[in-house]
């Protein structure tokens, strides 16, 4: 039967189908990945993000098109794993804000929600690059544009969508030159294009099982108290109702409530905007936001005041907190928040206490092949007790999702240090000081890292050939800064290699973190080569990590 107009109900039921089929062939778009690491991940975390919004909308009883959107958005969103999750998301959160309003959506209605969310998602990435998702999916929404309104239904329109799909994803290795060395197709891309197919599946009335489970990582929190005590100045929280709607742009009004405090937080409902921040003069950011309406609710409680009855009432027991972390009741004692707190991605006992022992407070499971959620890190968030948190991904699949999370998060500040590798996350963590406020703190650590280099060593899953490199299947690779430069037959070789290209006259410290399949004899040979070899500062961390069996940094 043909579909002219598409309700909520049929939108859940492709989309759901959609969803299965990615998370049936995952394993496909995993194998896709350009480097032949043992980390490919790409089909995983699209199929967690998408069976996460599907998980969403599984029970929603509505019928309209706008508002199952809406909520398929939300959930994909918050389950969003890796980069190409996150991108994905942003594709169906735009999808949702051109559905919204309808009940049903024709043909030229979804053609135009597919080009809006092809919007948001470039929107979303800071370099966007040719010869991905985003190729792809942009130039598919251009022709569903231009050929919506001759399509008589849905089938027609699919059928034309999903051939520019295959079309666009043949041509992403003449855009993305990296694919055509490897011969291989973007495999975000390729991620798409199963839940396309799995929707056009849906409509035809063929529905999928799925064939295999997925992989739900759970977040591992290891937390340290420590307390700092400061002039707190004065929590403020007031919710108005904007009346020059003219003349306010919450981006400037940002920039101008900013420098009166910290732990800022800013969020507008079309015309109500909520604010928080702690501030040592409150009646400055009243006036500033006074000039623009009237305040619903306001209130100030002062942080030094609290403190002190902290010192006072040592032995209260735990106290529930207002959405600042602070209980405002003067009866007891409340809660404090701590200046800073850390949050690190890892995999690894050793590398868990490492971090640990220099200063974070909280570590989430998770790294290669096992991408945090934009959840995972909301939820560890909403545990910590602290006016600043910081962030530190170490691990590029994973630092989309940590900013994404970053601004979802309301009642703290949270920050995301730019750390693409353990080595840097490691070495960053030793320019962090308590003493300091956040953006010198960001801005130091910033800098450093990019004085870092990072290098690791795996092995081959498959035959290949990059940058004019011969790789055999199970010989060892090592990495440097992400670009592969050498395979050798055994490990031991790799590592030096890896070392020889590292290290250089302004190189003062070599940190060598080894993985669970390293055995001690060849951790001591590795270090022997290099005090006998470089006239650096060698130390020897146990990681355990996974996937990697060495973890490199020079300093």
């Amino acid at each position: 039967m043909s579909i002219h107009q598409m309700n909520g109900e049929t939108f859940k039921t492709i989309i759901t189908n959609g969803s299965v089929r990615l998370k049936n062939n995952m394993n496909y778009i995993n194998d896709l990945n350009v480097f032949p690491v043992p980390d490919g991940d790409t089909g995983s975390n699209m199929s967690a993000t998408m069976s996460a919004g599907a998980k969403a909308i599984q029970s929603l009883e509505d019928n309209s098109i706008g508002n199952v959107a809406k909520v398929l958005a939300r959930g994909m969103l918050m389950g969003a794993r890796g980069n190409s999750g996150v991108i994905l998301s942003q594709l169906f959160s735009g999808i949702a804000k051109g559905l919204k309003g309808y009940d049903v959506a024709d043909c030229e209605v979804f053609s135009q929600a597919l080009r809006q969310g092809v919007e948001q998602a470039y929107a979303a990435v800071i370099n966007p690059v040719e010869g991905t998702m985003l190729t792809v999916s942009r130039e598919a929404a251009d022709k569903a544009v231009s050929v919506c309104k001759s399509c008589t239904d849905f089938e027609q329109l699919f059928k034309e969508y999903v051939e520019e799909l295959d079309a666009s994803l043949i041509r992403t290795p003449d855009l993305l030159p990296v694919l055509k060395e490897v011969g291989v197709v973007d495999s975000g891309a390729a991620g798409y294009i199963e839940v396309v197919k799995g929707m056009i599946d849906g409509l035809a009335g063929k529905f999928y099982e799925s064939k295999v489970e997925q992989s739900d990582y759970k977040v591992d929190l290891t937390h340290i108290e420590h307390q700092s005590g400061e002039d707190f100045g004065y929590c403020t929280e007031f919710i108005m109702q904007i009346d020059k709607m003219d003349e306010f742009n919450q981006k400037d009004f940002t920039e101008m409530i900013h420098p009166l405090g910290d732990s800022l937080v800013v969020v507008q409902d079309e015309n109500i905007l909520k604010v928080h921040i702690h501030t040592k003069t409150p009646g400055d950011a009243l006036n500033l936001a006074q000039y623009y309406g009237f305040f619903i609710n306001l209130k100030i409680e002062n942080m030094n005041l609290q403190h002190t009855e902290v010192l006072l009432h040592q032995t209260i027991d735990e106290q529930e907190d207002c959405n600042c972390g602070h209980d405002h009741s003067h009866s007891i004692a409340p809660k404090l928040k701590k200046k800073y707190a850390i949050v690190a991605v890892l995999n690894g006992d050793g590398l868990k206490e490492t971090f640990i022992e220099m200063g974070c407070d909280f570590i989430i499971e998770g790294g290669q092949t096992m991408n945090p959620s934009v959840e995972d890190f909301v939820n560890a968030i909403n545990q910590i007790k602290a006016e600043h948190v910081i962030i530190i991904p170490n691990n590029k699949n994973v630092l989309f999702s940590a900013e994404t999370a970053a601004s979802v998060v309301e009642d703290c500040d949270v920050r995301v240090l730019k750390a693409k590798t353990i080595s840097q996350g490691y070495a960053a963590l030793t320019m962090f000081d308590a003493t300091q406020d956040i953006d010198s703190n960001l801005e130091e650590m910033t800098d450093y890292i990019k004085n870092v280099k990072s290098g690791e060593v795996t092995y081959a899953i498959r035959d290949s050939k990059i940058n004019g490199l011969e790789i055999k299947k199970n010989h060892f690779m090592g990495i440097v800064d992400g670009k592969l430069i050498t395979s050798n037959e055994t490990r031991l070789a790799t590592c030096e290699h890896l070392l020889r290209e590292m290290i250089d006259e302004d190189s003062e410290i070599v940190t060598v973190m080894y993985g669970e399949d390293v055995t001690p004899e060849e951790v001591t040979k590795l270090e022997q080569y290099v005090n006998d070899t470089f006239h650096v500062e060698v130390e020897v961390i146990r990681g355990d990590q996974s996937v990697y069996s060495y973890i490199i940094t020079a300093e």
